[in-house]
């Protein structure tokens, strides 16, 4: 036995370098060795018949489990004799001519774990009458196995002194002859490469650049969940912001806060508009002298719409009116609703909203993936990038419908709301010039009716010895009038919108 192992350790120190010649013709004798850094050593010696070719082609991707396939590495390729031999990244290719030639390369990938396989003699293009191998290891193998397309070769085997032996009669042309050799563990190291197989199961493997593509995605995940929860613990607004909100410029002109129209005020406070905000709009249209108001219940076209109304108040306008005067019975039936995508896009364009930009790009680079995952599929591989760039696509979408719609200055602007709505709640009349009265009353009069301040507005200027007058509503009405007729415009837009609802759900509509 310890002889044994003495000449095993002896072969595996010597180089591959000249293997016994064939004595049959049309014949081969193999020699295999691995090295101490896992590399295979091969010598072949093919004896070719006079007026004979012969070819062989070695495939250096072999399937493996799980859509992968494993990958072989030749190099070093030396041709003594008459004929051809070449390695390119698919297979090595060797064309053999009349005579006995050698052919001697170097394999890389052969070592899985601590076993060693390749292909002894296989895919000629004629028959080989008798194949013959050893096999060289710098410890005497554990065990081995040879077959020739699922059925066992003629012989494989460790002899008495420690080589390992193959040999095989008759081998077909096209068979294949692999052999694996099991070594003791630690004996080399493993170099084995595996790969994906080109299939379109094999694109979809994971790789090592796409695990980092995933880890990747992971971390942009977390990211967008907590800019998600920052967004939405501060989308509620803030302490009001005293000071400003409100107030009559040197000339006793009004002033809202940034510019803001009545019908604002629901989407920036509470992210939905309504019958309020609809009805503070047309109110807020009666007072800037476009609609005229009679009979207490009766609107008419005043003035046509022009440059100073923005494309949301010039909707509310011709769908209120579309003729030249309504009645607040009427409006009930018409079911009026707020024109919900001019007022977005005017709170978009004001810079208060968010403009749905993340929204679309999201919807892009999910068709984008989609192509993207065909395009790999079909062609390098690593397909799975294109479907994380499809989820990333989508992952976008889904925190642009979770992020709060309004930003960072529509939140400043919804605390100086806030503040109007406690000054409109304590302002006092009398603080005001007699003059300025008339003008602060029915401009605030809209503001007040959306933020839910109509009553303490009325009644500071209610209470006054001489209420201003209305001037955009017939005869003499007071103030308690005027807020009246706002009370009732709401309510009708309310009605209308609960009507159109229970038509929705009796089917009487859509």
């Amino acid at each position: 036995m310890l002889a044994g192992a003495v000449l095993a350790l002896v072969l595996a120190a010597a180089p591959v370098d000249q293997p016994p010649l064939p004595t049959v013709p049309q014949s081969a004798e193999v020699q295999l060795k691995v090295e101490r850094d896992g590399s295979l050593s091969v010598a072949e010696a093919i004896s070719v018949p006079n007026g004979v070719t012969m070819d062989r082609r070695v495939p250096l991707r072999v399937a493996a489990p799980h859509h992968r396939d494993r990958a072989y590495g030749v190099r070093d390729v030396v041709l003594e004799g008459s004929g051809t031999a070449q390695v390119d990244e698919d297979a090595l290719t060797v064309h053999l001519t009349s005579g006995t030639s050698i052919v001697r390369y170097t394999v890389d990938g052969a070592v899985a774990g601590d076993r060693v396989t390749w292909e002894l003699a296989g895919g000629w293009s004629t028959d080989l009458k008798f194949v013959r191998a050893s096999f060289a290891a710098p410890k005497i193998p554990v065990a081995v196995d040879c077959v020739i397309g699922g059925f066992p070769c003629a012989a494989a085997q460790i002899d008495h002194a420690g080589l390992t032996r193959f040999s095989q009669q008759n081998l077909a042309a096209g068979d294949r002859m692999t052999a694996t050799v099991e070594l003791p563990a630690g004996t080399v190291p493993a170099n084995e490469v595996l790969v994906p197989a080109k299939t379109i199961a094999g694109a979809f493997v994971l790789t090592a650049p796409v695990g980092w593509a995933w880890a990747g995605f992971g971390l942009l995940l977390l990211a967008a969940a907590a800019w998600v929860l920052l967004a939405r613990r501060s989308f509620h607004v803030k302490a009001p912001r005293p000071g400003g909100s409100f107030h009559v410029k040197a000339t006793g002109e009004f002033a809202s806060p940034a510019g803001m129209l009545p019908g604002h005020v629901g989407v920036l406070l509470h992210g939905r508009a309504g019958a309020a905000d609809l009805a503070a709009t047309v109110l807020d249209l009666a007072v800037r002298n476009y609609v005229w108001v009679s009979d207490g219940s009766r609107l008419t076209r005043r003035n046509p719409p022009d440059a100073y109304l923005t494309t949301f108040e010039r909707a509310v306008y011709e769908a209120v009116l579309p003729e030249d005067s309504v009645t607040l019975a009427e409006l009930r039936q018409r079911h009026v609703e707020v024109p919900r995508t001019e007022l977005h896009a005017d709170l978009a364009g004001r810079g208060w909203l968010a403009t749905g930009r993340l929204r679309r790009a999201g919807i892009r680079v999910v068709f984008y993936g989609v192509f993207l995952t065909v395009l790999l599929a079909l062609t390098a591989g690593y397909a799975q990038l294109g479907v994380i760039l499809a989820l990333a696509g989508v992952a976008a979408v889904a925190v642009s419908a979770v992020l709060p719609e309004r930003r960072h200055a529509g939140a400043e602007v919804a605390r100086r709301l806030r503040g109007l709505a406690e000054e409109l709640a304590t302002t006092r009349a009398k603080d005001f010039d007699k003059p300025q009265r008339e003008l602060v009353f029915s401009r605030g009069l809209p503001y007040a009716s959306a933020l839910g301040e109509l009553g303490p507005w009325v009644a500071a200027f209610a209470g006054l010895e001489h209420p201003p007058p209305v001037y955009w509503h017939d005869g003499d009405i007071t103030p308690d009038q005027a807020g009246s007729f706002a009370t009732a415009l709401a309510g009708t837009f309310a009605a209308a919108h609960r009507a159109r609802l229970q038509d929705l759900v009796s089917g009487k509509q859509g």
